[in-house]
This record gives structure tokens, sequence and C-alpha cells, in this order.
């Protein structure tokens, strides 16, 4: 159980009775063991509808309910109610992707007329309790009452019981969601404690996410984002300062669902993209060389590899496993060459192919786009904003900077993760689904939400061996970019392949990635994990994946231990 109910009593007190009758606000303060200047308050908090009684204490005792029913001429305008309220048995976990509800306001009455909504009615505003309202709402119950002219309750007139909602049951793997949370706090929290050589500061380490799917239908087994927030502040309506808190910058805005609304750059874990494009455009055979002298020059500019490390002679299938730069620099520069042939966007093509910047379509509100950048998006925003993006133009050196994804290109952690999903199963591109299926109350299936797949990217046995190959090595080679992240690792029961990156922003430290699949022969999970400025890939995101890969596979999950890394 990710989100129950529980009954719980509640005083409301008219605003009208309270003006009224202000020594109501006295006797009240006194039951409930208040400060009156705290009932005032209260009344005059504008996150409650001016139409309705504001709920001044929720979850009272079945003796102060009593008291106040039995000297209701003590209390006008107080009113004692028992209403359904959202619980959460596993605290935080989950808050983002599961959401919250609140007290629906005037657009939404609006938009929501045929279903009967009405002020106070309580509606789903993010994450699953919105999208799928319809479902866990039930119908309100109605009774009539006959007063007498204090208000004082003489017959029930007529009574229509309340219909029970359904339930939503989820893709989502409770075990997989905690490891994934856990795993990523302790990743920040490392590199917090690190020391940035090139910044000669700790890291930041602000925020991540980390996202794990089922490549084999495109069930989300966990969506985490860090850091999160309390659900419960959001019961019977969120104080102001609560609110407020939630939307300092210092601390980094934990609403924010970076999992399915985070863009950033892909850094190396886009030579995915690249490679694929290379081995299916024949541009490269899988025993295709170039020597990698640790740098690569377009022009008046020269690019190099982290480091300038030198790999010599690599194929793609190397390429990968040591993240060289140089080779597909060359690639990038390979495709504008001969874009006569290939296409200006023959490697956007092969990202777009894989889902990166566009919407993976996940049945939730709030995700974001991204971009894949190319000739025309760059006229365009050039054209719509000249200041902010002063070069409207496309040249080589462009190309070679996206062939290792850097640039202009901003992905999501869920568009990454499903990206590798699609490589891991053979092509087949889904739809990321959160929700199984609707039961009723007696817990029998109404409606199964079935997989949707999205389209088919032709990958031949040929070209997925050369790529699977060097993904393999990230984590196994000596050279492997994740080996010592992995190191220890039951590697030979369990393969892990995957693809470091590390991606600079300007002004910031670097942002660490790490996106995998496993098992490597027959995938059952993919993920992405992606941390802001918290530094290389191999040395930050990897350890994060590594720990979570240890609870897949049925081992142990260990610390994260920020491994010495480059990419």
């Amino acid at each position: 159980m990710l989100v129950d109910n529980r009954f719980a009593i509640v005083v409301t007190l008219s605003r009208t009775d309270a003006k009224a009758h202000p020594e109501t606000v006295t006797r009240l303060a006194a039951l409930l063991n208040e400060k009156e200047d705290d009932v005032r308050l209260r009344l005059a908090d504008a996150r409650f509808s001016p139409y309705r009684p504001v709920p001044i204490a929720d979850d009272v005792s079945k003796d102060i309910a009593t008291h106040i029913r039995e000297h209701q001429d003590d209390f006008p305008g107080v009113e004692v109610h028992e209403l359904a309220q959202r619980v959460y048995p596993n605290g935080n976990l989950a808050a983002h992707l599961l959401g919250y509800v609140a007290e629906a306001n005037r657009q939404e009455i609006d938009s929501h007329r045929a279903q009967h909504y009405q002020d106070g009615d309580d509606i789903g505003k993010l994450g699953v309790e919105k999208s799928f309202e319809q479902y866990l709402r039930g119908t309100p119950g109605v009774t009539k009452l006959e007063v007498d002219s204090q208000g004082r309750v003489l017959r029930t007139l007529n009574r229509i019981d309340p219909v029970q909602g359904h339930d939503v049951q989820l893709t989502i793997d409770l075990d997989v969601q905690k490891l994934a949370e856990d795993s990523l706090a302790k990743g920040l929290a490392a590199a917090r404690a690190t020391h940035d050589r090139n910044t000669k500061k700790n890291f930041v380490a602000p925020a991540g996410s980390a996202v794990v799917l089922d490549p084999t239908d495109g069930s989300v087994l966990a969506l985490a984002s860090n850091p999160t927030y309390d659900p419960t502040l959001f019961i019977n309506g969120i104080k102001p300062d609560a609110f407020k808190a939630l939307q300092d910058p210092a601390g980094h805005f934990p609403l924010n669902d970076r999992a399915m609304a985070g863009l950033y750059s892909p850094g190396s874990t886009f030579k995915l993209a690249t490679a694929l494009a290379a081995l299916r455009k024949g541009i490269i055979a899988g025993n295709t060389t170039f020597n990698d002298t640790g740098s690569f020059t377009v022009g008046n500019r020269t690019f190099k590899n982290a480091g300038g490390v030198r790999f010599g002679r690599v194929n793609v299938t190397r390429a990968l496993t040591v993240s060289s730069d140089v080779f597909f620099y060359t690639l990038g520069a390979s495709f504008w060459e001969q874009r006569s042939a290939y296409g200006p966007t023959a490697i956007q093509d092969s990202a777009r192919d894989l889902g990166l910047g566009q919407a993976t379509g996940i049945d939730l509100p709030g995700e974001a786009v991204g971009r894949v950048p190319d000739p025309e998006t760059r006229k365009k925003l050039h054209n719509d904003n000249p200041k902010a993006f002063p070069n409207g133009g496309w040249f080589a050196g462009d190309n070679v900077n996206l062939a290792i994804g850097q640039g202009e290109m901003a992905v999501t952690p869920l568009q990454l993760a499903n990206a590798y999903a699609s490589f891991a199963n053979g092509g087949k591109v889904f739809q990321p689904r959160i929700a199984a299926q609707v039961l009723n109350a007696q817990g029998k299936p109404m409606i199964k939400f079935q997989s949707t797949q999205i389209r088919t990217i032709d990958i031949s046995p040929a070209i997925r061996s050369e790529i699977l190959q060097g993904l393999e090595g990230v984590t196994t080679d000596p050279k492997g970019t994740a080996t010592g992240a992995f190191a220890g690792f039951p590697s030979s029961q369990f393969h892990v392949a995957g693809k470091t990156g590390t991606a600079q922003v300007f002004g910031k430290q670097d942002t660490a990635l790490f996106a995998s699949f496993g098992p490597a022969e027959a995938p059952k999970f993919a993920m992405a994990v992606i941390m802001e400025e918290s530094g290389f890939g191999g040395s930050a995101a990897a350890p994060v994946s590594r720990r979570i890969w240890e609870g897949l596979s049925g081992h142990p999950p260990g610390e994260v231990s920020l491994a010495g890394a480059r990419d």
C-alpha cells in the first residue's frame, strides 16, 4: 500500500458566525487547548475557500466532538465532521510520482461540472492522484436534514450513501523504489563530502534522480527524485509558511520532479545514439578504427578527451568502453562532411528514434519534452531569442559537439532510461506505464492498462552486438569508465551494460550520469541515474547505480563509495 485513507474528526468554524459571535473563538480555543490568536490566524488563512467553513482542528477526540454536539448553543457556526484523509504508510517514499490531493479551486470545479464537484471537495493536484482522479474519486453521500431555527437537527429527511472510489494498482515496485531513493540520497551525500579538484571546493550535489524500468514492457518500477517532500503537509491544505519553505531556493525546490521534468545534457550517455547512427548508416563498420591521439581539431578549435588521454586505435566497441571522445568527434565531423549522402540530421534522427528530446507519454502530469538540437531548431531558437542564441547557423563544430551529447541538448532521466531500455530489448520503444490496473472495492480488476509499443527501431543483431560489447566493457573491462565503481560486483553472474556520462554546465560543477541495463544477455531492468553538480559519471552516478544493481541482482546493497574515474 502506497496511499490509503483513514477517517478523522474535523472541527470547522464559519467565518461569518465567528465574526458575529467572537466568544465562540474563545470557547473553541479553550476546548481545543489552542491559543485564540492561532484560531484567528486559521480563520484568516487564504488557502481555505471563502464559501466554506474553515477547518480549525483535525484528528480531534470523540470526547471533544461529543461536547460540541451536546453544547451546540455555545458554539454557533462550529461543526463536527468525519472526513476521509490520505495516509502515507511509507512516509515520503515516492512522493513525486504519487502526488497529493487538495481542495479544488474554481477552475477545477468548473472543468469537472459533469462529475458534480463542489466547493470544499478535494481533487488530485499532481502525480497519480491527478492522472487517475476519475478512478480514485468516489461518489459523495448526501444527507438532507430538518433543523430548527437554532440549527439543531430534528430529523433526517433523506440519505444517499456515498460510493467508495476504486483502487489503482501501480507498476511501481515498493522495494525497488525504496532502493533507488536510498541509493540516490547516499550518493548525493557522499558527493557533498568529496573534494572537486576543478573548483577546489566540495561538490554541491544539490539534487538528482534515478529511474528504473522494465524493458520488456515499459513498466515503471521506480521514479526517484531528490530532494523530496512530505505529502502529509498538504492534508487539509498546506500552511503558507510550509509552502514558502518548499519554494526557498536554498532547499533546491523539492516539489520539482526531476525524474521526468528535470532537463539535462546527456553527456557521453548520448554516444549510444551516435554509435547507432554510424553503424546503421554504414559510415563505419564494427572493425573500423580511428587513431585517438587525445584531441581532434575542427577549423580553429581543438576538442580533447577528458584529461587529454590518448587511446590509440579504437573501434566503436572500444570507444564506448573507454569513452573515447575523439572517436565520436570524428563521427560527428564525418556525418557533417557527408551530409549530402546521409542528411544533415543523421545523428539527431537516431536520438529521436530512441525517444530522446521528446515526451515519453507517461501517464503523469508535468513531463518535460527536452530538445535534440539540429540546424532547424538552432535557427528557430535564434530567430525567437537572438540575445540568448546569438548564433543561428549550424557548423561542423556543432555536429562534433553533438556527437558526445553536449551543446543545447536537453533530455530527462526518464527519456534516458527509456532510450537504453529500447536498445536493451532489441529496438522496441515503449510508452512508460505507471498503472497496471484498476480494482473495485472487492479487489477485483475492472480495467487493465496494457503496455503500449510506440515504434520499433531497426537494430540488426550484428549492430546490437558491437554496441553491447562496448557497453558491457564499461563495467568489466580494466579500462572501462565504470570499472572502479563496479569493482567486486558479481559480474560473472549478472552482467550490467552501461555508459557513463559527464555533462559540463556553464558556471556550475559537472553533472554525473550513468545509464545501464541488465542482465545484459536478457535484460529485465533498465536504469538512469543523474546527479547534479556531483562530478564524473563514473565516479558519482555509477556507484549509485551499482548499489541499485546489487539489490536488483539479489545481493545486499552496500554503501555508496565514490570511485575515482574519468569520462
